[in-house]
């Protein structure tokens, strides 16, 4: 009997391990998409992020294509939430990809991953009705104090951030969505979806939606042979194995730990952005990017319990 339980203690802490391994893939793949998106610098950033989203949710539509055709009536009965999402999906790489392009890489993803935490948690309390905890205003504090640092750098190379102010206004609009977008297929998944038809729904419908931006900018791609390479990775790697390694994290370990794990993204993208695309920072922006990182990271990890007795979190 005994045996039996250390082997199936051990059995679970490999799969954990795994778990935590899965998701630390995913957010590797997701950092390398500002350093990739580097390397074809004549294809427009738009024509990037429609080739990303577009192609990379279609293909997760077409292994969930069992699943949606199963809980299709529930999907239809739902059309507006899966509408929602689906138009969100669309816009967010747009957002996402403009931003690094105008702002850097580093500051484009730090805002654009770091603001929609604090964005979600303002999108429950609205439509929910959830209580906004006195950590999460916290929180949000030290967030808005970071993009405003942020938005105010100054003596970044023009060459690689052209425009920050509006590229941390566009890093905003790519956190809501992709908050939006999140929330709505998690809705979906309250409502009866099953996750695999949930997400393949919104983001194979969020994909269709981003063809005719593909078609009418994503010209270039076929120019060179790096730049239609930089598509493919794009769309192959970070959109859709990574989702797939993300998915797979998330049926071994807990979706909070997964979460706090996903914050590897950025730390990911900073430093690739500083080792191969030469980008650079001054001080005030470094301090905004450490005041980001460390929202994420007061928002997201557990509390121990005896720091809930000692200080009045919620």
């Amino acid at each position: 009997m005994c045996e039996d339980d250390d082997h199936m203690s051990t059995a679970s802490q490999q799969g954990r391990a795994a778990g935590v391994a899965f998701c630390l893939l995913a957010a590797t793949a997701w950092g390398t998409t500002g350093t990739a998106a580097t390397f074809a610098p004549d294809v427009p950033a738009v024509a990037i992020g429609a080739a990303a989203m577009g192609i990379g949710g279609l293909l997760q539509a077409m292994i969930a294509l069992g699943a949606i055709r199963g809980d299709l009536p529930l999907l239809a009965r739902h059309g507006r939430l899966l509408l929602v999402g689906a138009v969100c999906v669309a816009i967010y790489p747009l957002a996402f990809y403009l931003s690094m392009r105008l702002a850097g890489v580093t500051i484009g993803t730090v805002i654009s991953i770091g603001s929609a935490p604090a964005i979600a948690a303002l999108i429950e309390n609205r439509i929910e009705g959830s209580r906004l905890s006195r950590r999460w205003a916290t929180g949000a504090a030290m967030g808005i104090a970071g993009i405003a640092l942020l938005g105010l750098t100054e003596g970044a190379d023009e060459g690689l951030a052209p425009n920050v102010p509006l590229g941390v206004v566009l890093g905003l609009v790519a956190g809501a969505t992709y908050a939006l977008y999140s929330w709505s297929a998690r809705r979906l998944m309250q409502r009866g979806a099953r996750a695999r038809a949930a997400m393949g729904a919104t983001f194979g419908l969020g994909g269709l939606l981003l063809m005719p931006v593909l078609l009418l900018t994503g010209g270039p791609f076929l120019e060179s042979a790096s730049n239609l390479a930089v598509g493919a990775y794009m769309a192959l790697v970070p959109m859709f194995l990574g989702y797939i390694a993300y998915g797979a994290g998330l049926s071994r370990i807990p979706s909070s730990q997964a979460t706090t794990i996903s914050l590897f993204e950025p730390i990911v993208a900073a430093m690739l952005a500083i080792v191969v695309v030469g980008e650079q920072l001054p001080p005030l922006g470094w301090l905004g990017i450490g005041l980001i990182v460390a929202c994420l990271f007061w928002t997201e990890l557990p509390i121990p319990g005896h720091w809930r007795r000692s200080f009045p979190f919620r």
